[in-house]
């Protein structure tokens, strides 16, 4: 693709530790991850909370956690630090980049969005008030989960582009099915010739 804007890829790893993959000095050998870091820009620097949500909303809004409101987990403790989701005076990275022209896509685990109960699948409200959902926040594109901890095998919610779909216990494993996706958005954003 030829474009004077270069193309963005922002990877987010739950639980991985810095030393993981071999542009740290992991002795795992992880050449395609290696090649991206070597050709773009690594996080050296990067402070991030022990807990994945608020991880989320600082890589999202370049903010501390509790200034994006998702200063401990996702459930709403009622002050605006604490709401459990990202507030709406907070503008994400994919905002910012849909008005420099980008194509803004996700896949995985968005967790930034709200308290949901897993037994209750049915009952989630996406989209609403309190449970934004990562088209709402600035991706034209979303394949992945709105909640956090889930089966791979069969997601309580599963979402593409604010539609829920279901999945095929016996032909589903989550991790190939985001990666899959990933790809395939990608490649429809290089059709396009967008960045």
């Amino acid at each position: 693709m030829t474009t004077t804007q270069p193309n963005i890829i922002v990877i987010m790893a739950d639980d991985m530790g810095f030393a993981d993959i071999g542009c740290f000095g992991s002795e795992i050998h992880t050449p395609n991850i290696d090649k991206l870091a070597e050709d773009g820009i690594r996080f050296t620097s990067m402070y991030n909370s022990a807990r994945c949500c608020p991880s989320r909303a600082c890589l999202l809004t370049g903010l501390y956690a509790h200034q994006a409101g998702v200063g401990h987990m996702i459930a709403n403790l009622h002050p605006p630090a604490y709401q459990g989701y990202l507030r709406d005076d907070c503008v994400t990275i994919a905002e910012l980049l849909q008005q420099a022209d980008y194509r803004t896509l996700m896949a995985g685990k968005w967790h930034v969005g709200g308290d949901y109960e897993p037994r209750d699948a049915d009952l989630w409200r996406p989209g609403d008030a309190t449970h934004p959902t990562p088209n709402q926040r600035g991706f034209d594109r979303f394949f992945g989960t709105l909640d956090g901890a889930g089966s791979f095998f069969h997601p309580h919610y599963l979402m593409e582009d604010g539609k829920r779909l279901e999945s095929d216990p016996e032909n589903f494993y989550l991790t190939d099915a985001i990666s899959d996706k990933a790809v395939a958005m990608v490649q429809d954003a290089v059709e396009e010739k967008r960045p």
